[in-house]
């Protein structure tokens, strides 16, 4: 067998072959783990996911070379977030061809297309499409046909920090089908830069994925990888469970290097490009969580005295849908009292639907011995249409609201304007329109945090069951998957319309303890300033003055 024959029947021999020219030490066990994986031909449609450094893109691009020395007529498109990488990807492939004497006999010849982005291997045909084409996600994919796609990191973080921007980025990779050569191959390669990543959607799509990540996860921490983790990974931990926290590659990072790496990156960054755990990342990311919340049935009028928040397993509500992230689960209250007071207020905090398919949000948020009570919440499709009004002005009379605080940002108040007459005559109350300047997101996280981690914000049983049951198809409608997936970051939701108006009732009450609370200091203040004035004066007169009743 001669030496171009060993290469191609073997991709692991191929590998070590180009690492040898390199100069660079033998591939690590990971590295040819890789190999083998990506050379499975029985596999059309997979995903690589290997953290920073491992060197998955250079293990694709020798295999992009061993692919033509098997056929050369195989027609290889690279496509990255940005032009530029994906350019560099085809570029090194083109030096390997230049430089290492083997692979000389694919260096383009005379007449065939020669050019960083697009050039042809010597021994292919003539064909339409270059041997390698390199493409940015957002460039001409149209019109381009390939035997084999590269996806080499196309999720950065640029591109899907917002929800539009995943949503575009989704849209981009569809066309990857339409280019693809009947029996081709798409191969993705890496890192996951949040929980709805685009790779754990192509999972979901049927793609195969295999996760290598620098260190051995723990038990806990298996189960988040959802079955991709590399089987040769996950059987090295079955044999020796003191393999937990160790690093899987030792030869590219040592745990030395990795505590260093973690430390300087942050345990976060850490986690989502060395350990690939997007699970973990997003507990960190997403503040609220569905299990800082108390649910319990509540009635229109009347709330119970008191409530309190448990973290045992015993009070998780197993029979209510949680959309939150892995362990985020209803809890409901340990010793609930029984009895029942009205209320102290109530406010109904509404966010007038814009323009496409937003909704007109709804929520009651009611105040009892300093504790917010979400009693309804919910959307109705459009905005200024008579019956959405009429449906508010009842929701407002069964609930007995107070006050009503409908957000002026769209149409200059002109929604208030048009509520206000059938309130009138269906159930009148004070009208509070809302207009915020500073950034949404921030907004509503920095007003429901604090009264979430305190436990003080009790949830309708009914609301929680029906938000989910209405919504099933359209968990981007939910107000509860806005809760667990909003973020900092602006734009960071398709549809916050729910989720901000939960954030307006609360606010109304957060400033209202705050005021009142800033009057009970003043009250505590003077009261003490008199007692002090009665002592000098009994002191002086040797009379006591009678304390005010």
């Amino acid at each position: 067998m001669s030496v171009r024959e060993s290469l191609a029947s073997e991709f692991r021999n191929c590998l070590w072959f180009i690492w040898k020219h390199l100069n660079l030490p033998d591939p690590t066990p990971v590295q040819y783990d890789m190999a083998s994986f990506l050379a499975n031909p029985s596999r059309d449609r997979i995903i690589i996911e290997g953290f920073r450094g491992v060197g998955k893109s250079w293990i694709t691009a020798a295999f992009c070379i061993c692919l033509w020395l098997k056929n050369p007529n195989t027609r290889i498109m690279v496509v990255s977030a940005s032009k530029s990488r994906a350019d560099k990807f085809a570029q090194f492939v083109r030096r390997l061809i230049y430089e290492i004497p083997e692979f000389r006999y694919l260096k383009p010849r005379k007449g065939q297309r020669d050019a960083i982005n697009a050039f042809d291997v010597g021994p292919s045909a003539n064909h339409q499409a270059p041997s390698m084409t390199s493409l940015g996600i957002t460039g001409q994919l149209v019109g381009n046909r390939a035997d084999v796609i590269i996806g080499d990191d196309v999720e950065t973080t640029n591109n899907s920090l917002t929800q539009s921007a995943r949503d575009a980025l989704r849209e981009a990779v569809k066309e990857f089908e339409s280019i693809i050569t009947p029996g081709g191959r798409i191969v993705y390669l890496g890192t996951p830069q949040y929980e709805a990543s685009l790779y754990n959607e192509l999972r979901r799509r049927g793609y195969v994925c295999r996760i290598w990540p620098a260190r051995f996860p723990s038990a806990k921490q298996v189960d988040g990888y959802e079955g991709a983790l590399a089987p040769t990974i996950l059987e090295a931990l079955r044999n020796n469970e003191r393999l937990a926290g160790q690093p899987t590659d030792p030869k590219r990072f040592n745990n030395d290097d990795l505590i260093k790496r973690e430390a300087s990156l942050g345990r976060s960054t850490f986690q989502l490009q060395f350990m690939l755990d997007t699970t973990l990342s997003d507990q960190e990311r997403f503040p609220l969580k569905i299990s800082d919340l108390i649910l319990h049935p509540l009635a229109p009028e009347k709330g119970p005295i008191s409530l309190a928040w448990s973290s045992s397993p015993q009070y998780i509500a197993n029979d209510v849908q949680s959309v939150g992230f892995a362990g985020d689960v209803w809890r409901r209250s340990m010793f609930p009292d029984e009895e029942r007071i009205p209320y102290s207020g109530s406010v109904m905090a509404v966010d007038p639907a814009g323009r496409g398919g937003d909704e007109t949000a709804y929520a009651v948020v009611k105040l009892l011995n300093g504790r917010l009570f979400l009693t309804a919440a919910g959307g109705l499709p459009g905005g200024y249409a008579e019956d959405n009004l009429k449906t508010l002005a009842l929701i407002a009379k069964y609930q007995n609201i107070n006050i009503l605080r409908p957000e002026a940002n769209f149409g200059d108040g002109m929604f208030a304007q048009l509520l206000r007459p059938i309130l009138a005559r269906v159930h009148p109350c004070t009208i509070e329109e809302t207009h915020s300047t500073t950034q949404k997101e921030r907004r509503i996280i920095d007003t429901l945090e604090p009264v979430m981690n305190q436990h003080r914000l009790i949830v309708n049983e009914e609301v929680a069951l029906n938000d989910y049951q209405a919504n099933r198809d359209h968990p981007e409608r939910q107000l509860f998957w806005q809760m667990t997936r909003i973020t900092r970051e602006r734009g960071c939701l398709g549809k916050d319309d729910r989720i901000d108006a939960l954030a307006s009732a609360v606010a109304y009450w957060v400033e209202a303890m705050a005021r009142d609370a800033d009057k009970a200091t003043e009250d505590a203040r003077q009261e003490l300033i008199d007692e002090e004035i009665r002592r000098i004066e009994e002191s002086w007169t040797g009379f006591s003055r009678p304390k005010p009743s």
